[in-house]
């Protein structure tokens, strides 16, 4: 297996200004594997409740994601049930149900120990480092979120170090670096001893930092948007699942996956849930890169 994540796989409620969906398909996992999988083969290491639909399932795997990792235990599934009102940058949580992620310890197919990228997606920072202490992948990259950050910061400071990049939003890296300059957030990770670090700005696009480079990529330009949930996990998995499929890491291989990540993210907020995606193909992604490069040109000449 190339690419593998660690995330969870979720039921969604959701309310936006354009409807509400109760529910649904949801998840970091679920959403990073499906972006990837257009570029590259995924495995996923996750857990669910016995509440969780099969009709999932068999999408899921009709996506030809490996499901290898996943764990379906007694108890309920992780839900999360939130709304966004016109600013669709900032989601708004109205519960969260752990579950079965109270207990969750992972285990991991012998076939996952040989990826050669592993994505950690938003979970406890304690699961995530007993994870990349398993797999030892030859590039990890993760992601956090304000509750780890809150509550276990330490934590989350320890797998910043471990891992080769991180991936998070504008939110997390103010909160983390204590700072709300997103510039000296970048930079500050990097001391860290990050070796890239990518600031996720929503319908802002992304910023990219190495210790030779700074890249600002902008989002592509939407006039629907419906649901942005998931939105950064699909850029997430459409950028680590491009660098999967070329198997390089350098910072200009970097910069064109952030491109990608982005497109696949765009048609991800067309539509509640995974219904977008699940109708998108690679057509669709070579089509709108190619209009990508023609809004961001310019003339090199002054």
């Amino acid at each position: 297996m190339n690419l593998v994540t660690l995330g969870t796989i979720a039921l969604d409620t959701i309310e936006t200004p354009f409807g509400k969906a109760e529910n649904v398909l949801g998840g970091s996992a679920t959403y990073f594997s499906l972006a990837a999988r257009f570029f590259s083969d995924c495995g996923v290491i996750s857990v669910i409740g016995r509440d969780f639909p099969g009709e999932y399932i068999e999408f899921l795997k009709s996506k030809k994601i490996d499901l290898s990792g996943l764990e379906e235990v007694d108890g309920k599934t992780f839900r999360w049930e939130g709304y966004y009102e016109y600013d669709m940058n900032q989601a708004h949580t109205l519960k969260t149900e752990l579950n079965v992620l109270e207990t969750f310890s992972p285990k991991i197919p012998e076939k996952y120990k040989n990826c050669e990228f592993l994505f950690l997606a938003n979970t406890d920072p304690e699961i995530q480092l007993k994870v990349l202490n398993e797999i030892k992948p030859k590039y990890s990259l993760c992601d956090t979120m304000n509750f780890w950050i809150i509550h276990k910061k330490k934590d989350v400071e320890k797998i910043f170090k471990k891992v080769n990049a991180v991936v998070i939003n504008e939110g997390e890296a103010r909160q983390f670096c204590e700072t709300p300059n997103l510039i000296k957030a970048g930079r500050d990770l990097l001391k860290l001893g990050v070796e890239k670090v990518i600031i996720k700005k929503g319908e802002h696009g992304a910023l990219f930092f190495s210790k030779d480079t700074f890249f600002s990529a902008p989002a592509y330009p939407l006039e629907t948007i419906v649901d942005p949930t998931g939105a950064g996990d699909s850029f997430a998995g459409g950028t680590v699942g491009h660098l999967a499929k070329h198997k390089v890491f350098d910072d200009s291989s970097i910069k064109k996956s952030i491109v990608c990540g982005s497109i696949v993210a765009s048609y991800v907020v067309e539509d509640f849930s995974a219904n977008r995606i699940k109708k998108l193909n690679p057509e669709d992604i070579v089509n709108r890169y190619k209009k990508f490069r023609e809004i961001v040109a310019f003339d090199h000449n002054l």
